[in-house]
């Protein structure tokens, strides 16, 4: 088969994704392309996003209809040079079968995620990969490990990595006896010591940089890098009518506009995100933890804890990275550190740029984990 010619497949986006609509492609038949090119949207359970093309060439063909679900690893489109003949690309398609999704004998047997208990109540996690590199996502306010469904399987190619939900949030224990930073960052230690990792290279989106930051400071031995994304603890300034709204928020008219806040592109907030977060919400302890850690991180609209100088001054290998339409904390706290860091501001993204650039930001992660 000529190696070429390269498949565009339904992805696999997160721990749970057996299948995915396809709601549009980006690029017409006969359209050159480049690595990292938006090829197609695809709407999941869990959010609607686009796929990035992994290869350059020319879209030969498109199989995937709008509107049709597809299993993970279905062949959509073939991207192949110019002068690649027709009857190949043929054969590639006659000849393609879908992989099988997972493993039966293990994957599938094997619990999707799984909890752990430590002193700050029993935490859910997720693991994928395997080394002795290990890489930890800490998510942000309100959020969960589902967070990094965009980026937990390609991160997996540097080593071990784990997500973890904080306490008070996802399906971890919704006790925050403490909402503090100095307590949320030992709760992190914490995991670490209970499954087993001495050292971790911790990588943390808003609110979950800041405590990335504060576990780095306090046990410098535990973390070999910091990779914040979209940071807390870097400026005093927050989108406090957002942390407000978010907190308060019992019904999906209130809480959708909130979301949409979080994208550059509003319209990747589908009904699936929408209720999966007003299911969490509507948890008990739930808005009591929320409310708790609110009013000790972000009193006033305003964070309490700002690291910047601290971590200048550790000479903690670090990297930033933001999503230049931010409109949750603003994207001039990307450069607060200077040259201590290596920095990159991503246009067409906004505070969950983990996920509309997930491609980019993958590729700078791995770069700066790599042992």
């Amino acid at each position: 088969m000529n190696p070429n010619i390269v498949p565009i497949v339904m992805p696999k986006w997160g721990l749970s994704m057996s299948e995915g609509k396809l709601t549009g492609w980006l690029k017409p038949v006969g359209a050159g392309v480049v690595v990292g090119d938006e090829i197609i949207e695809v709407e999941t359970d869990k959010i609607v996003n686009v796929v990035e093309s992994s290869a350059a060439g020319t879209l030969r063909r498109i199989i995937g209809e709008n509107g049709k679900v597809y299993p993970v690893k279905a062949l959509i489109g073939v991207i192949a040079p110019d002068d690649v003949p027709e009857a190949e690309i043929d054969a590639f398609v006659a000849d393609y079968a879908t992989p099988a999704s997972e493993d039966k004998s293990s994957d599938e047997a094997a619990p999707r995620y799984e909890f752990v208990d430590t002193a700050f109540g029993r935490l859910r996690y997720a693991k994928r990969g395997e080394g002795d590199n290990v890489i930890l996502l800490i998510h942000g306010f309100g959020g969960d490990l589902d967070n990094w469904l965009f980026n937990i399987e390609a991160l997996s190619a540097a080593g071990t990595v784990y997500a973890l939900d904080l306490p008070g949030h996802g399906q971890s224990d919704k006790v925050v006896s403490e909402p503090s930073l100095n307590w949320l960052a030992s709760a992190v230690v914490a995991f670490m010591d209970a499954v087993g990792v001495q050292a971790a290279h911790l990588v943390g989106h808003s609110m979950g940089g800041a405590i990335s930051m504060r576990a780095a400071l306090d046990q410098p031995a535990r973390v070999k890098s910091l990779t914040l994304i979209g940071s807390a603890g870097l400026g005093s300034e927050i989108n406090g009518d957002y942390i407000e709204g978010f907190v308060g928020a019992a019904s999906r008219r209130e809480l959708k506009p909130l979301l949409e806040q979080l994208f550059d592109d509003p319209a990747l907030v589908n009904r699936q995100l929408v209720d999966d977060v007003l299911k969490y919400k509507r948890i008990d302890g739930v808005e009591e933890a929320l409310r708790a850690v609110a009013g000790g991180l972000f009193r006033d609209g305003r964070q309490t804890s700002v690291l910047a100088g601290e971590l200048k001054a550790s000479g903690a290998p670090v990297l930033i990275v933001w999503g230049e339409s931010d409109r949750i904390i603003p994207a001039a706290h990307a450069s607060t550190l200077g040259a201590a860091a290596k920095t990159e501001v991503l246009p067409g993204a906004g505070h969950m740029v983990q996920m509309e650039k997930a491609g980019r930001v993958n590729e700078l992660v791995l770069d700066h984990v790599s042992d």
